[in-house]
Order: structure tokens, then C-alpha cells, then sequence
């Protein structure tokens, strides 16, 4: 039985009273969009917060907050609240978790934007909201206001996903794109980024792809009904990628951005994050600056693509409320039917086959050539190409072979002998190359 007697009522004439934990940026955002609302569906009813006072103050008439809105900075106050849904906008893990897990469990319904709880917990909430028939919402977690959850949790579930592949951090989209069009040093398209307010001064979630795999291991959840510890997707960093690889990627017809990737074969999950090299003129390729985009792959379906900012107060409330109003609508309906939620747990692998892009950076003498030709030939990998742009000091220069395709686990001892031979100035950076 819920706790909350407020969950029990289904009359669609009640506006859904909604109570707001986090008063950052989406939250804002969120509360300026409920407050201007007129369609009776959803009120805001209560405004959770540190040192509450002080937004109140800020806020309250910028907003156009009601005045009874109560405003509090216990989250205890939330969970015995008359609300029937409860926004959990403050981020992180703890005290996140505690937050939805007691709101779920005194029958309120939840919306959230929290990419870590959903990816670390996600299977487990979900079960929780089924068992106490409420609803737990999570389209602003990946793509901020790009609806692809909603979209792969009702309009695509009639099909059988079986890949996803995205752009899904606006951060290093936008470091690469700029790298791309100004050539200029990763260092100085990053400190570009940070000054814009598009990276943090730790950027490191972004740019070692923790952030990305967090989204995608979301993303195969709802979309491939699988579960998956970000911690098991391999995550490579786009900080090695200069200048110099976007000329190289250019003679091949190329760019290189972070793309997200997910494989369903079988009983594996083959999944990864990190810079790629994709066509210019792929979907991939014209995705600039701070844009998300997902393409879906499908048995029935076939391939869908979704676009749009990825980040920002007003793209992601957006993405909120529309959850909101979902939740507000259901409760017309009656009771939701309680159902255990199947979510295989595969293998996961990033023993991907692709063609691969390695650049080195040398110093230069004879036998180069031979030399990492015979490391190649001793794992049995092909060589498409060498390629060599003039003009480069010689005690620093950089060339860049092409493999044909392999697989991940027989091009990383390779990896490791070729930059151990005594010519090599630098680790080999290798990327794979989508087609």
C-alpha cells in the first residue's frame, strides 16, 4: 500500500503537486517552466535546498515562485510532504539514492536528470518503482532536452534494438570540432572550453570518458534492455588527439570525435568510449561544437537518429518537466500493474573489429619502417597504408599507418612493442576508424 495518500488519488482534474530537490541551473529552469504553466496538470509545491533562505531571497520573484511554496533544506520534510512527485535535480550518488529510494517507497513518483544513480542503480530503482506501483522517470539523464529515452522506452520498444552508437558529451564535442576547424593544440581548445563554461577546471569526467560511459550504459539499458556497470565500458581519453591527426584524418576522408558505442551479439555486449575516427560526411562527422546525437539500430526499425543540445538549464528542463507531465498524465489511468522487469546482465567486451588509425611520433633513422612492420606481421596485422605529411621537424616527427580491419586484442601487444622500440618518442595513439 503506498504511504502517501496523495498517490492513491487518480482524479485527473488535481494538479500533481511536485516537489523540487536542487535549485541549480535545470532546477531553476524547471521551476521557472511549472510556475508559468496554466493547464492545471502539475504545482509547485515545494522547493528543497542548502541554505534555501538565500535562493528564496534570489529567486523567489525572479521565478514568479507562488508563496506557498515550501521551502526547506530537509529532505526528510520531502519525504513525508503531501507530494506526488518528488524532482531529484541535486546530483551525485549521496544523498541522492537515500532521496529516491524513500520517495519511491512512501508511494511518490520520481523524476530525475542523475546520469550516475541511473547507470549505478538504475535496474534496481526501476524494480522498486514497479513494486510500489509508482513511476521513476529518467529522460533528462543522457542528451539533456534530446528526447532519445522516451524514445527508446515507448516509441522504439515495439522493435528489437540491437546497437547504439552517440556523440553524448558536448564537452569533448566541442574541444575536437575546435581543434578541427582552427587547428589549434588540444591544450588551447580545452582552456577555450573552460573559459566558455562548457568544461569544468577538472575536466576529467569529460575528457576520460567517464561522463560518456555513464550515458551509455543508461542508453543500453532502456534501449537494449541490458544491464551494464559503467565501470565494465572501457573508456579511452581524447587528450592525446593534437592538430596534426585531423590533417592525417582529412587524406582519409575523415574527423575524429568521442563516440560512445554498443554492440548486442548474442550473449556480449561489445562496448567502448573514446576518440574515433568517423567519415566527414557521416551523421558523426557534421555534428559540431557542444551538440549530442544517438543513432539506434534495429531489427525491424532499422537506424533512427535524434540530435540536439546535449547540456544547458533549459534543454534539460525541458527534458524534465515532459517527464513530469508523463507521470502527471498516468495517473488517470489507475494503478499501474506491478511487473518484474528483466534485464540481461551479457558479457561485456571491447574486442571490437574495426580498421585502426595509429600515429607515431619518432625520431627519424633508417628501418623505422621494417621494424614496426615486422611487429605488425609477428600478430598477424595487415597494413593498409603509411602516410606522411612533408614540412615536420625530424627529430620529432609524426606518420601515421592504417591497419586493415582487427581485433582490439590483437592490436594491443602490438601497441605496447611499438612504442617500446628506441626510435619511439611518444606511446602510438591508436584510434579505431568507423565506416
Amino acid at each position: 500500500m503506498n504511504a502517501n495518500p496523495a498517490a492513491t488519488s487518480r482524479d485527473h482534474t488535481v494538479a500533481r503537486r511536485v516537489a523540487l530537490v536542487g535549485l541549480g541551473n535545470v532546477g531553476r529552469a524547471v521551476a521557472k517552466i511549472l510556475c508559468e504553466r496554466n493547464d492545471g496538470l502539475l504545482r509547485l509545491t515545494h522547493i528543497c535546498n542548502r541554505n534555501f533562505e538565500q535562493k528564496k531571497q534570489r529567486w523567489a520573484a525572479e521565478l514568479s515562485i507562488p508563496s506557498d511554496v515550501i521551502w526547506t533544506d530537509d529532505l526528510h520534510k520531502i519525504l513525508v510532504s503531501d507530494a506526488d512527485i518528488v524532482v531529484e535535480l541535486i546530483g551525485g550518488l549521496t544523498p541522492a539514492e537515500e532521496l529516491v529510494r524513500g520517495a519511491l517507497n512512501g508511494g511518490m513518483s520520481v523524476v530525475t536528470a542523475n546520469k550516475q544513480l541511473i547507470a549505478r542503480h538504475g535496474p534496481d530503482l526501476l524494480a522498486l518503482a514497479s513494486a510500489t506501483g509508482c513511476q521513476l522517470e529518467y529522460g533528462a539523464s543522457v542528451a539533456g532536452g534530446v528526447p532519445v529515452l522516451p524514445a527508446l522506452r515507448t516509441g522504439l520498444c515495439g522493435d528489437r534494438l540491437h546497437g547504439i552508437a552517440g556523440i553524448l558529451n558536448g564537452t569533448c564535442n566541442y574541444i575536437l570540432s575546435r581543434i578541427e576547424t582552427a587547428r589549434i593544440p588540444f591544450s588551447e581548445a580545452l582552456e577555450e572550453a573552460q573559459a566558455r563554461g562548457y568544461a569544468e577546471a577538472d575536466a576529467s569526467e569529460d575528457l576520460d570518458g567517464g561522463d560518456a560511459r555513464a550515458k551509455l550504459s543508461i542508453l543500453a539499458l532502456a534501449g537494449l534492455q541490458v544491464r551494464v556497470a559503467p565501470e565494465d565500458i572501457r573508456a579511452r581519453t581524447i587528450r592525446p588527439v593534437d592538430a596534426v591527426d585531423f590533417d592525417y584524418a582529412a587524406e582519409l576522408g575523415c574527423t575524429i570525435r568521442q563516440i560512445s558505442r554498443a554492440d548486442l551479439k548474442a550473449d556480449t555486449l561489445f562496448a567502448e568510449v573514446g576518440p574515433s575516427l568517423v567519415p566527414t560526411d557521416s551523421p558523426f562527422g557534421r555534428v559540431q561544437r557542444n551538440l549530442n546525437l544517438v543513432l539506434t539500430s534495429g531489427k525491424y526499425g532499422g537506424d533512427m537518429a535524434f540530435l540536439g543540445a546535449g547540456a544547458g538549464g533549459d534543454p534539460t528542463a525541458v527534458a524534465v518537466v515532459s517527464d513530469l507531465m508523463a507521470v502527471a498524465e498516468s495517473f488517470a489511468a489507475g494503478p499501474r500493474p506491478r511487473r518484474a522487469l528483466q534485464f540481461a546482465s551479457p558479457e561485456v567486451s571491447c574486442d571490437f573489429e574495426t580498421p585502426w588509425y595509429l600515429r607515431l611520433v619518432v625520431k627519424d633513422q633508417p628501418g623505422i619502417i621494417a621494424g614496426l612492420a615486422s611487429i605488425l606481421s609477428t600478430h598477424k596485422l595487415n597494413i593498409d597504408a603509411v602516410l606522411q605529411k612533408p614540412g615536420f621537424d625530424k627529430g620529432n616527427l609524426p606518420f601515421v599507418i592504417t591497419l586493415e580491419p582487427c581485433r582490439d586484442s590483437q592490436l594491443h601487444p602490438a601497441l605496447q612493442e611499438m612504442s617500446a622500440l628506441p626510435f619511439a618518442l611518444r606511446p602510438t595513439l591508436a584510434l579505431p576508424i568507423l565506416r
